[in-house]
């Protein structure tokens, strides 16, 4: 009997950690991108989440995979890289995922006013203050897990029924999937756009983090690991594909209804207000809502995680300074107003993460004074590390021009 309650407990944080990656991934930034790339490459979008979704994977599997064998976090394996490595790694996570989590709690107040009609300044604190009972109740990491499988299922639920209405082409996404009609040229800035929104900064870590925080760790443990790292990534793509069908019946003409424009200031939310109406549009505040929530949630989980290990006094009181964290990025949101500055600077510092974190792995992984004797790393997953990590530094540098927009 308790073998069959510890054989529960332990799938439970497995799938609520691939949840809290894959939430974790789909906040504001998220929805409005696959509404923006929709808008310009119609259907050949599905061929841009097809190979994101496979470069996502292979830095997932990389990273999940060196973090969880070895026990350690991001930056205590940074640290046994490089000595000091892991601070530099810490502080471009906690100063991405602060700056971002301010746009997130943005994303919640949109929510609240898409759904409910609520003014602004009150939805920066009734999305913030949601996420900060989450890490008040007693078992709160539990109550975390709960909350983003509860609200990643809601948001998967109700784009499913928008799709419904729709009715998109999804033979033509299907064909274009493998096949697109449009430029290489103009797909390739869509595909590192969506590779660091989706695995970038404090996303990357997130799950890995959660099954550390679980002992569920060692080479002995590497199937059910490589398994929550995929449902994770799975997760993600379900909403992402879902999202990008709801919209594609929008901006393409179908057999019931016209090719539309985007309103570029808000394309997803546009296209689920042309598509199923009013209640399309409440839907989507429906779904910004839940995707900013959880993400103010993984976000501040995952940001103060990287600090943890270097003091005990963060250690002992993990809860107390995430809900800090939480409240920071609110009152921050509410005298800003708009983050689109902050958002891009830390666009930017996400851009420099994903090269160094990912490589750093790669690096741990051929080492064994931190991965074990005996542990062997599949030479095709260091391969195609590698690669994504070039693709990924060329995405650092180019986002690093955006930094000009801030004092321009």
């Amino acid at each position: 009997m308790g073998k069959n309650k510890e054989n529960k407990k332990s799938a439970g944080v497995l799938l609520g950690a691939a949840f809290l990656m894959a939430t974790s991934a789909i906040g504001p930034g998220f929805l409005t991108q696959t509404g923006q790339f929709t808008g310009e490459l119609k259907a050949s979008f599905g061929f841009v989440i097809l190979i994101s979704v496979i470069l996502a994977a292979i830095v997932q599997l990389n990273v999940w995979r060196v973090l969880c064998v070895s026990g350690l976090r991001g930056q205590d394996v940074a640290n046994k890289v490089l000595p000091g490595l892991g601070y530099l790694v810490a502080f471009l996570i906690v100063a991405g995922g602060l700056v971002f989590n301010i746009g997130n709690v943005g994303g919640g107040a949109l929510g609240f006013n898409t759904l409910l009609g609520l003014p602004e300044m009150v939805g920066y604190f009734l999305a913030g203050g949601i996420a900060v009972v989450v890490f008040l109740i007693k078992n709160a990491m539990s109550a975390m897990d709960n909350v983003t499988k509860v609200l990643g299922g809601l948001m998967i639920v109700v784009i499913f029924v928008v799709i419904l209405i729709v009715r998109p082409p999804v033979g033509m996404a299907l064909k274009e999937t493998v096949m697109p009609t449009a430029a290489m040229g103009d797909m390739f800035p869509a595909i590192l756009t969506l590779l660091g929104g989706t695995v970038g900064g404090y996303i990357t870590f997130a799950g890995a983090h959660r099954l550390i925080d679980a002992g569920i760790t060692g080479e002995n443990n590497l199937g059910e690991i490589n398994k929550s790292s995929l449902m994770g990534m799975g997760i993600a793509a379900i909403v992402r594909v879902f999202l990008f069908l709801a919209i594609l019946g929008v901006v393409v003409e179908t057999a019931t209804s016209a090719a539309h424009t985007l309103d570029p200031s808000n394309p997803a939310a546009d296209a689920f207000r042309i598509g199923a109406g009013e209640l399309g549009y409440r839907f989507f505040g429906l779904v910004l809502l839940a995707a900013s929530i959880t993400s103010i949630i993984g976000c501040a989980y995952t940001s103060i995680s990287f600090l943890k290990t270097f003091s005990k006094k963060i250690a002992d009181n993990e809860n107390k300074f995430i809900v800090a964290f939480i409240v920071i990025s609110t009152i921050v949101m509410a005298f800003l107003g708009q983050p689109a500055a902050l958002l891009v600077l830390a666009g930017a510092l996400n851009g420099l993460i994903l090269p160094i974190t990912l490589g750093v792995c790669l690096i741990a992984a051929k080492k064994k004074s931190i991965m074990g004797e005996d542990y062997k790393h599949p030479a095709w997953l260091l391969i195609l590390g590698i690669v994504v990590v070039i693709a990924s530094a060329y995405l650092g540098v180019t986002s690093l021009g955006s930094l000009g927009q801030l004092f321009a």
